[in-house]
């Protein structure tokens, strides 16, 4: 086995993609990072949760799942809050994207259903889709042509098809046509699966998502959110009918077989929230400094995650490393993540950035392209 193994270790390297861990220097700008609103650098934030939060004897850790010893108030008042900000009847929290994407698909579908999804969902999603029993097809990105006609050819031969989408897709920065999603739901008696993890305090007038911004979320039978992003934390969370919720408390194996996240989580998560339904002004920045950043790359704008796809991974190696030497920290995105010749930096934005930050970017990857690779 190890033979094989270091076979394969090595074929990766010749092919400029194994992956190694690092550890990010904190005096570096860094731009791999999807701390949209930063949160994570945000002292005042942090200072104010401690002055506002009684956390003596507050649990640092949980030792049991949920449904044993692992829940607590701080959790269920967490679900409330966000039920009422998306005027909901349920919401159901996950100790991870990951956990709600592997858990909630397999829970819902049997094998008389069918999942259509975007061909680029992320890793997460197609996990829980081949966890499920139901048949599955995947529809080229954004192509809602090709969708409508499995939707035509197949709607009727199944109990259920769900659609499954990413609002905001993460290495190539563009959203999903939610108003064109529900009018297919509609027309073909489908439900609607849509993961807000990159969106989710990124976008909308409170930062619910895009469902929240085009005024779509009671057209859409489960939103997917995460704390892991904006929200600088961990945790994710499903809102949805109370029925499901119910359904996914006795069914969701990623729910009912981990140890539950830590009471202190719960706590931060829903201080952050409330202090982030109020940053529409940060919002607002923040897509203008998307908006001209992108314009100076020369990319075609639609968020604040900027695709700049040099081709080969040795390039985009070379690119990461030379952004290093000035400081400036963004990682390359290779195949398998992203198809083949399409490597990429993942220029990630925050609301804190400076225009003199982005001017220091575009000016090393000028100097880059005319000096360091043909």
């Amino acid at each position: 086995m190890k033979k094989r193994i270091l076979a394969g270790i090595e074929q990766l390297e010749r092919m400029d993609n194994l992956r190694r861990l690092s550890i990010p220097s904190p005096s570096h700008l860094s731009l791999s990072t999807n701390d949209y609103m930063g949160i994570s650098q945000n002292q005042q934030l942090y200072k104010d949760f401690i002055e506002q939060n009684s956390i003596d004897g507050t649990s640092m850790g949980s030792c049991s799942s949920r449904l044993l010893t692992g829940n607590t108030e701080a959790m269920e008042l967490l679900e409330r809050d966000l039920k009422d900000l998306y005027q909901r009847e349920a919401a159901l929290l996950f100790n991870s994207g990951y956990h709600a994407n592997i858990g909630i698909l397999p829970a819902i579908t049997t094998k008389r259903d069918l999942i259509i999804a975007d061909q680029y969902v992320h890793a997460s999603i197609i996990d829980g889709i081949q966890l499920s029993k139901a048949k599955s097809w995947r529809f080229r990105h954004q192509n809602y042509d090709q969708l409508e006609d499995y939707l035509i050819k197949y709607r009727n031969d199944y109990d259920q098809v769900i659609l499954v989408v990413e609002s905001l897709y993460s290495m190539d920065g563009d959203y999903a046509d939610l108003h064109r999603l529900v009018e297919l739901k509609n027309r073909y008696d489908c439900l609607l699966y849509v993961d807000e993890a990159h969106t989710f305090g990124g976008v909308g007038k409170r930062g619910l998502g895009l469902g929240e911004q085009l005024g779509l979320i009671k057209s859409i039978d489960f939103i997917v959110g995460t704390f892991g992003k904006a929200v600088a934390s961990q945790g994710a969370f499903l809102v949805c009918d109370d029925i499901y919720r119910t359904w996914l408390i006795q069914k969701s194996r990623s729910l009912i077989y981990t140890t539950s996240l830590p009471e202190i989580t719960s706590l931060w998560n829903r201080h952050v929230i409330h202090y982030l339904t109020q940053q529409e002004e940060a919002r607002d920045r923040l897509a203008a400094l998307a908006s001209w950043f992108s314009r100076e790359l020369g990319i075609e704008h639609q968020s604040y995650i900027i695709p700049y796809i040099v081709g080969s991974n040795k390039r985009a190696i070379a690119l990461s490393n030379f952004l290093e030497t000035r400081n400036i920290s963004c990682l390359p995105i290779r195949y398998p993540t992203v198809p083949q010749e399409t490597a990429r930096l993942r220029f990630s934005l925050t609301a804190e950035m400076k225009m003199e930050q982005l001017v220091s970017i575009i000016e090393a990857i000028d100097t880059f392209n005319l000096n360091m690779v043909p």
